[in-house]
């Protein structure tokens, strides 16, 4: 997809020039940017804190308190430094252009090689989220439907639902949601989900808290779950792998930075805005992290379950609300990771057909007494349609693709969060190798690596488990 990052090299017309002037376009000729600091840090918050973080209780029950809390504040330290080196990338070296997308940024400081590689990487990872927030939402829709069939009296086995007509529900919502044409006009949902994370992460640490000040809380320990007659010291070892991956991912974020970058004003400049940005998101989720992962575990104990909200069954009406909070959080997540990829096709599209009025013609409409203007696109209609389609029946096919994703996460952590932001730092700042800033660098990049590598091997053994009891688009809880 070549023309989807290149930069727009045309001239600018004389009118257009005017409307620059004006006010109306941005210095590249794009309509003004207006995002601020604070949709920045909602487009992130929503990004970052997704239902992950109900299942570091989980996390912290099998490295223990001392190192299940220092590693999470450790990963997210790395994040917010590394996102900080990213964000000084969205200006090219040379001519001072605006990177609009990740890709674009390591192609002007790396190279066309890397750009490739970042592309393929990046796209896979978004790509398998979106699949991976349909299952989870799902889950969490039936959920909501268990807990109502238990609360009228009902038995264990009446009570198991199939996850695919929520899929299907989910899919003909993003596929209405899947038409906002951009990040520009993304900040609402943006803003409502990081508001739901917020809700239900909130409701989590609540009902732990009162179950720790209730003295009915179970046993932890410094070192976490231990190993005995059922659980062996290579459950521990997987388990302990698994925790640290989860921990990881749960603090990165840095896939779709640029882009949400260039959501921003120019004024005041958009490095300081998205670093500010950086540290008010990369705060807030650790806030919750910390909270919600020490609470959680505090109260469920070495047992803690991978959903934190799976652990407390009283008072059932609050547990639903967290599941519907959940579901609308990822209903927002879904359209901001999924935004990279859109725009990726469609500015490729365009490069390819600049003269199809089936790709380029945009018709507006106008709803409702306040006239609410809307421009429908065909070929966005027909294209992010299709996508949000087989994005549905991918989830239906795969239960099992939160182990699938958890690979992918694994393997796309460390390029996409440590090595590219920082191999493009060693190129902006001309850091010579051998140097005791370079000898510190490589060793966070290998650091990192390890980690990775052992979320990965983790991730390999969670999937060849349930691969054994894969049934293609049977799906129940």
């Amino acid at each position: 997809m070549r023309g989807a990052d290149d930069e727009v090299s045309q001239e600018i017309s004389s009118m257009d020039a005017c409307k620059i002037a004006d006010g109306e376009f941005d210095d590249d000729g794009r309509s003004k940017r207006t995002g601020t600091v604070w949709t920045a840090s909602a487009h992130i918050i929503t990004a970052i804190v997704g239902s992950g973080v109900l299942s570091l209780a989980w996390g912290i029950a099998q490295l223990g308190w001392i190192t299940g809390v220092a590693t999470l504040l450790i990963f997210s330290g790395i994040s917010l430094y590394a996102s900080g080196l990213l964000a000084d990338c969205y200006r090219a070296p040379h001519s001072g252009g605006r990177n609009r997308t990740y890709r674009d940024a390591v192609k002007s400081y790396l190279g066309g090689t890397k750009y490739k590689v970042c592309g393929s990487v990046q796209y896979v990872l978004l790509v398998g989220m979106m699949v991976g927030y349909t299952i989870t939402a799902s889950i969490s829709m039936v959920a909501i439907q268990k807990s109502n069939c238990f609360h009228k009296g009902h038995r264990a086995d009446e009570c198991k639902f199939s996850n695919n007509p929520h899929m299907i529900a989910l899919g003909i919502f993003e596929t209405f949601l899947s038409q906002i044409p951009n990040f520009h006009r993304l900040s609402w949902l943006s803003t409502i989900a990081a508001i739901m994370s917020i809700s239900y992460a909130g409701i989590g640490m609540g009902l732990a808290f009162a179950k720790v000040v209730s003295g009915k809380s179970e046993t932890t320990s410094l070192t976490g779950v231990e190993i005995g007659p059922d659980f062996t010291a290579a459950d521990k070892t997987w388990g302990m792998f698994r925790a640290i991956g989860n921990m990881a991912f749960a603090c990165a974020y840095l896939q779709i930075l640029i882009e949400i970058q260039d959501t921003l004003k120019s004024s005041p400049p958009e490095i300081q805005v998205m670093k500010k940005a950086n540290v008010i998101a990369t705060l807030t989720a650790t806030t919750l992290y910390m909270l919600c992962g020490c609470f959680g575990y505090a109260a469920l104990g070495n047992h803690a379950p991978g959903n934190m909200l799976a652990g407390f069954y009283e008072p059932f009406w609050l547990v639903d609300l967290a599941n519907f909070f959940i579901v609308v959080h990822l209903l927002g997540a879904y359209q901001v990771v999924a935004q990279p990829v859109f725009n990726a096709v469609e500015s490729w599209a365009s490069m390819r057909w600049p003269k199809s009025k089936f790709v380029m013609n945009e018709y507006p409409l106008s709803m409702g007494k306040n006239n609410f203007n809307f421009s429908v696109n065909l070929f966005r209609l027909t294209w992010r349609t299709s996508f949000v389609v087989m994005t549905t029946l991918l989830s239906m096919a795969l239960p099992f693709f939160n182990e699938v994703l958890a690979l992918l996460g694994a393997l796309a952590y460390w390029p996409l969060t440590v090595y590219f932001p920082l191999e493009m730092y060693i190129a902006r700042k001309i850091i010579k190798k051998g140097t005791s800033r370079w000898f510190g660098l490589q060793l966070l990049n290998l650091v990192c690596f390890l980690s990775a590598l052992a979320a990965a091997a983790s991730s390999i053994q969670g999937l060849n488990q349930a691969l054994h009891t894969y049934k293609p688009f049977k799906f129940t809880h």
